[in-house]
């Protein structure tokens, strides 16, 4: 198996590291990261400045650029050949309900899966690092157990994958979970910098708001490993027909 993983922490992240090191003994693994944290970066490529990659003494290759970036120069050209796997993480915190919107660690996967691979992203519920050596070996067990199952190689898919801080004997099983949802971000931050400039800070994200039984709020609270597949279909697709009725309206105002 060939398997290529991203981050959104950048390439000298603990959770990067730890799941290349739980991997690297079962698969050819490449890594491609980012230089610096890009967390919340989503799925941005960089189209106006130069990307530069560099390699390091363990092997990993870096990139000044978003971890998008990174999955899309690895397999435009910088890869002389097609991973079988793309993973992201393991991300240092939760990325579930609304996280996943603006991910850079679900960014990193979904490129992957938007060229046709199947692609996985693992977060830890708390940050941290914590118990990541537990977080790890799970991560490594459900790539080998959907090997064995080949799952991977025959269509492209988009996991999200979330996972307690907890020790190895404590992580509750595997549970399929749908997103939550969350409150509204906190107040944004302000601050006066040395010549007197307001600066803004994005504020902290908000509470859960839906996280009700079936969830991946509910199933990492309750000490499960939270899998959500996830699509990129943005379309409406429950309210076509309201919206179908109501186009028909707005065109009838050019008459």
């Amino acid at each position: 198996m060939k398997i290529l993983i991203c981050n959104d922490d950048g390439f000298q992240a603990p959770g990067i590291v730890a799941l290349y090191e739980a991997l690297k003994d079962v698969a050819t693994v490449e890594v491609v990261a980012p230089e610096h944290n890009n967390s919340a970066k989503s799925n941005a490529l960089t189209l106006h400045t130069p990307l530069y990659v560099q390699r390091v003494a363990n092997g990993f290759r870096y990139v000044n650029g978003t971890p998008a970036d990174c999955v899309h120069i690895a397999l435009t050209g910088l890869l002389d050949y097609r991973p079988d796997l793309v993973l992201a993480g393991i991300n240092n915190g939760a990325n579930m309900g609304d996280d996943t919107i603006y991910s850079g660690t679900v960014g990193a996967a979904m490129e992957g899966y938007l060229f046709g691979i199947p692609a996985i992203a693992f977060s830890q519920v708390e940050r941290d690092w914590h118990n990541l050596d537990a977080a790890a070996i799970k991560a490594r067990d459900l790539v080998l157990q959907m090997g064995q199952q080949n799952l991977i190689g025959n269509m492209p898919w988009l996991l999200n994958v979330n996972i307690p801080n907890l020790p190895l004997a404590e992580l509750g099983h595997l549970k399929l979970c749908r997103l939550g949802r969350r409150h509204s971000a906190e107040k944004v931050i302000t601050q006066q910098s040395p010549r007197g400039e307001t600066m803004y800070w994005i504020g902290a994200a908000g509470p859960a708001k839906d996280e009700a039984d079936g969830t991946d709020f509910h199933a990492t609270s309750q000490g499960h490993i939270a899998m959500t597949p996830l699509k990129v279909d943005l379309t409406d697709h429950d309210h076509l027909g309201y919206w179908a009725q109501t186009a028909a309206k707005l065109t009838s105002l050019d008459n």
